[in-house]
């Protein structure tokens, strides 16, 4: 690439290009091994803090894991943020920074995934109320979105009129954990999965107005990839990781299968394993796997220990049927 000196201009042109190549390089030194990965938990929870429902986006040589923070402040009030947490080598996180604002009768939580829509990034999250120490979000629990040029400073979220505008807010019903996916067959056309009645689904051409198309047996938390011949969802029962299988978003078979990778030895997530989030990194140099993140509780289950101790945890896949995590 060339570099023109002609005027003081240079030294602007000259530092961004020096930025661009010290990314550049700080991507190809980054050697990931996950056999170095001392600990399946990557966000650990404590007696004030709960980590949930991660979502996770490899951009520019580092990972950006958003997530639930749920914290409990020293009087025992609750509060719910999206939280982000940032690394280069799945090794080191830093700190979780909270990315919405204290507030219980919003709560907004639970980020499902984050796409790129035109030219910025989109994240959907829920909102869920405990205006009056609900243990649960009440039946105002909605969703939305945000927006992002750079993944790190967020616009203010915007509701998703996902039953459409002819329905009024107040009647849309109860609805948490969407997730967002365009079309294979029609590219541009979008659709938003979220949990009510099972797992229901609307779908858009601008992400503003919606369309219901009708719902779904299963689970909370759904996270779908777009593989070469299908779609694969997989979504939270009670306990567990379920697979189910689609080749046009709307009709849907189960595997036979139930993911809870090393609960039986892991105390931290004894009580449940959920919520799990799956990364197609198969073409970031020296993973080549699929990464999936997901939340513990334990040891007792969410019904005893749902605003504390909750972590983060990691599992890997070549082909989403066997599955390694680190001993």
């Amino acid at each position: 690439m060339l570099l023109f000196v002609k005027d003081r201009g240079y030294s602007r042109w000259s530092s961004m290009m020096n930025c661009e190549s010290g990314l550049r390089r700080r991507i190809l030194l980054t050697r990931f091994k996950l056999s170095d990965i001392p600990s399946p938990i990557l966000l650990q929870g404590n007696e004030r803090i709960a980590y949930r429902d991660p979502a996770v986006i490899y951009q520019d040589g580092v990972f950006r894991l958003y997530c639930t923070l749920t914290e409990t402040e020293p009087d025992g009030t609750v509060y719910m943020y999206t939280a982000m947490s940032q690394s280069r080598d799945l090794l080191r996180w830093t700190e979780p920074k909270k990315l919405t604002p204290r507030d219980r009768s919003l709560n907004f939580s639970s980020p499902g995934n984050i796409i790129r829509f035109r030219d910025k990034w989109v994240m959907c999250l829920q909102t869920y109320p405990r205006p009056n120490g609900e243990k649960y979000g009440n039946r105002t629990s909605r969703i939305w979105m945000m927006e992002s040029t750079d993944l790190d400073r967020w616009s203010a979220p915007e509701l998703l009129k996902v039953k459409g505008d002819d329905v009024p807010v107040e009647q849309m019903g109860r609805m948490i954990d969407p997730y967002l996916i365009e079309s294979n067959d029609e590219p541009g056309k979008w659709y938003c999965f979220y949990k009510q009645n099972g797992v229901s689904v609307s779908c858009s051409y601008d992400l503003e107005k919606w369309t219901f198309c009708g719902n779904e047996n299963a689970g909370e938390n759904v996270c779908i990839l777009n593989l070469e011949d299908q779609y694969v969802m997989f979504h939270s029962p009670e306990n567990g990781i379920g697979i189910m299988r689609s080749s046009d978003l709307r009709h849907w078979t189960h595997d036979d299968v139930l993911l809870t990778f090393g609960q039986r030895e892991w105390d931290w997530a004894r009580g449940r394993i959920t919520a799990g989030f799956v990364l197609d990194c198969r073409q970031v140099q020296g993973i080549e796997k699929f990464l999936m993140f997901f939340h513990g509780s334990g040891p007792e289950d969410e019904h005893i220990i749902f605003d504390t101790h909750a972590c983060i945890g990691l599992a890997w896949s070549d082909d989403l049927r066997e599955w390694s995590w680190p001993r």
